[in-house]
């Protein structure tokens, strides 16, 4: 009896075929494994599913989507597909990558807030949750919950604080999320925290782009953090992420004379009222300064200390002066400035009738301390900074 001639791709040799078989995608591979046994061991190769894992999943070792150890990569790839094989893939894998920067940025930044992240919601959490509610939640906030159901309170004392009622915010309408203004309680007054244009495809499953609101604002936070735009800030023992841009051009920096002022702002929606016309916009400011470590040098005289006397504010609404403001001291204080030490931070807010203004002025400083003058007073400038009604509300 004579015998078969191998034809077609068998009589290539085991590492072209392994060289064509890492060019198919995933589902391919799985496909080409189902020709014959020699293909089957082929498409199996454990280094072939390790490329997948780490090219859609970002997986540097086979875990399952519960973080258990998997026997291969092909089994931690499946685990993870079969999880979540009801939504795209390709959402799936965005959604990933969003947790995986946060967890990232944590991990370097601030580490103890990692274990109050909590563990992925199940379906059937999320199935109980959308018919408690009576809504369809859109796909992206469902995998979001997915990977991650929130965060653990920080601070018992915290719960049920009538205060939380200031800042509700939720899903509304087509997948966007609003923020509460300071008449949510009485008129249901909302904004949208992420452009409506970006909005799209929240129930299409079917679609290879989804995202919603809960989705961008997401993406966005994690960008800034990234970017270092916002920063972990430090006051006493307490560390918190501070939404008060740090770069340009919405952080504004200035040095005279060895002074350093950074100082801007961010809207307040909690305490604005869009019905208000003088009033409607809400911004709080944060005004950082500090003494440069060569110290403070004015009029060619050097000098290890000043001390804040003065301080002039000239506020504008779409370029139109609306405030000059002349006043002693800043909330109260003189700070006293010496070289190289920590940020003196102070926090203000001012009302708007405008979606976009700006502020700018002057701190007068003494030279040594305001008790014991050792010059002539100076004016440090506080460059202009913007006040603006931003795309991304945070």
């Amino acid at each position: 009896m004579a015998t078969k001639q191998p034809t077609g791709l068998e009589i290539i040799g085991g590492l072209a075929i392994h060289v064509i078989v890492s060019k198919l995608g995933p589902s391919d591979a799985a496909a080409v494994a189902c020709v014959n046994k020699r293909f089957k061991d082929w498409a199996s190769d454990e280094s072939l599913w390790a490329s997948f894992c780490a090219q859609e999943l970002k997986l540097s070792s086979p875990i399952d989507p519960l973080g258990n150890q998997c026997p291969t990569f092909k089994a931690a790839y499946g685990a993870w597909r079969e999880a979540y094989g009801m939504y795209p893939w390709s959402l799936v894998k965005r959604v990933k990558d969003i947790w995986d920067r946060i967890k990232t940025w944590l991990t370097k930044n601030f580490p103890e807030v990692l274990p109050t992240l909590r563990k992925g919601a199940s379906e059937d959490e999320i199935n109980k949750l959308e018919k408690c509610l009576k809504v369809k939640l859109p796909l992206p906030t469902r995998v979001l919950y997915r990977f991650c159901d929130g965060q653990e309170q920080c601070s018992p004392s915290s719960r049920g604080s009538t205060n939380r009622l200031q800042n509700l915010c939720g899903l509304i309408g087509e997948g966007q999320l609003y923020v509460g203004t300071k008449n949510l309680l009485v008129s249901r007054e909302m904004m949208p925290c992420v452009p409506n244009g970006l909005i799209t495809s929240i129930h299409d499953s079917k679609s290879c782009f989804q995202q919603d609101g809960m989705l961008l604002w997401l993406e966005e936070h994690v960008h800034r953090l990234e970017t270092g735009y916002i920063k972990v800030r430090e006051e006493g023992n307490i560390r918190s992420i501070s939404l008060f841009p740090e770069q340009l051009p919405l952080c504004s920096s200035a040095t005279t004379g060895g002074v350093q002022v950074r100082a801007s702002a961010v809207f307040v929606p909690e305490f604005s009222d869009l019905v208000q016309e003088k009033e409607k916009y809400m911004f709080a400011y944060s005004i950082r300064m500090s003494l440069k470590p060569e110290g403070c040098f004015i009029h060619g005289m050097s000098f290890n200390s000043c001390q804040l006397y003065w301080r002039h504010w000239i506020i504008k609404a779409n370029d139109h002066v609306v405030a000059d403001i002349n006043g002693e001291a800043v909330i109260g204080q003189f700070p006293l400035l010496r070289p190289g030490e920590k940020e003196f931070v102070y926090e203000s807010c001012t009302m708007s009738a405008s979606s976009r203004g700006s502020i700018e002025g002057s701190f007068t400083f003494v030279p040594g301390r305001l008790a014991d003058p050792k010059g002539s007073t100076f004016d440090a400038e506080v460059a202009k900074f913007p006040l603006l009604l931003p795309e991304y509300i945070f």
